[in-house]
């Protein structure tokens, strides 16, 4: 029978630190000695588990301290190409069709789905690694603008810090809001945070090459971005196409449409502003070329993934 509050930690060799201690701060780790969960570092290999600054971990239970556990968390993976260790994707798929929830924070997803657990599902990871996922497994329906995702018995999170937020979320469903609020506050964190990472990620905009006759319209645009008068058909006309051309050209030059490419340069822009500036959202709007707030409100949640005032608030400067 496995217990459902009962945690398995796999812990790989030259794997990243802090999202190794993730999982075991959120389950395991309280002064008060009150914690809902019992929580395991099993070894996932043989050998000590080693980690950056010359760190060494040693985690005695084997993969057989899986044949119980309700939750089991891969915190991280290896960068590079490497195949996780068949024994261990065993033990996980094992683990996975025996009840246990499995989990994959950042690039524990690429184990989860190396072991085939995550074929036909939504999943996240890092947003760096996020196409290399996809590529790799084509069978995962990758989403990088999440911080995790939810899919019932399997859960994978984005890098770093989210995965504090899915290891809070399963709190919440194994033990309760008010046990996830508790750990929060332990921990000096939201218990949710709002948004996604799409907030988080550099957003560098394709553009032609100098020598393309495109250039020359698309530096005009980012140097008129406050001109509301400045849309895909005045584009069009600057570089003296029609706008059925414009737009196959444009396509053709960057991989993506006018209207896409030039609510991004104004979104984009906003950003800059809201990080480095004091103005109001509303002047902020006039210079990227909406009418005001309410109007760059809909384009700058759906790109980033939050509103303007709650990105202001997470990395303006203090």
């Amino acid at each position: 029978m496995r217990d459902p509050r009962t945690v398995a930690v796999l812990l790989f060799d030259r794997v990243p630190m802090f999202e190794t201690s993730v999982p075991l701060s959120v389950f395991g780790s309280d002064p008060r000695g009150a914690t809902p969960f019992e929580v395991r570092a099993v070894a996932a290999e043989p050998g000590p588990i080693r980690m950056e600054a010359g760190l060494v971990l040693h985690a005695p239970p084997g993969l057989d301290a899986l044949d119980d556990a309700g939750i089991v968390v891969v915190p991280s993976w290896r960068f590079g190409d490497e195949e996780p260790p068949r024994a261990a994707l065993d033990a996980l798929r094992a683990a996975h069709s025996g009840g246990a929830t499995v989990v994959g924070l950042c690039r524990g997803a690429f184990v989860l789905a190396a072991a085939g657990l995550l074929d036909g599902l939504r999943a996240t990871t890092h947003w760096r690694f996020a196409p290399a996922l996809a590529e790799r497994y084509p069978k995962v329906r990758v989403d990088p603008a999440v911080l995790f995702v939810d899919e019932g018995s399997v859960v994978t999170s984005a890098g770093t810090a989210a995965g504090i937020d899915a290891c809070l979320h399963l709190v919440r469903r194994e033990a309760g809001a008010r046990e996830a609020a508790s750990i929060a506050r332990r921990m000096v964190v939201p218990p949710q945070r709002s948004g996604g990472q799409a907030q988080y990620i550099e957003r560098p905009i394709p553009e032609p090459g100098m020598d393309d006759p495109l250039a020359p319209v698309l530096e005009h645009a980012v140097r008129n971005l406050h001109d509301p008068s400045l849309d895909v058909d005045a584009l069009a006309r600057r570089a003296h196409m029609s706008r059925r051309s414009f737009d196959r050209r444009f396509r053709e030059a960057t991989g993506t449409s006018p209207l896409q490419w030039l609510l991004a340069q104004r979104v984009l822009h906003a950003q800059r502003l809201l990080e480095g500036t004091d103005l109001p959202i509303d002047s902020i709007a006039r210079q990227v070329g909406f009418a005001n707030g309410v109007a760059l409100r809909p384009h700058f949640r759906r790109v980033v993934g939050v509103a303007p005032q709650p990105y202001r608030d997470t990395f303006q400067p203090a």
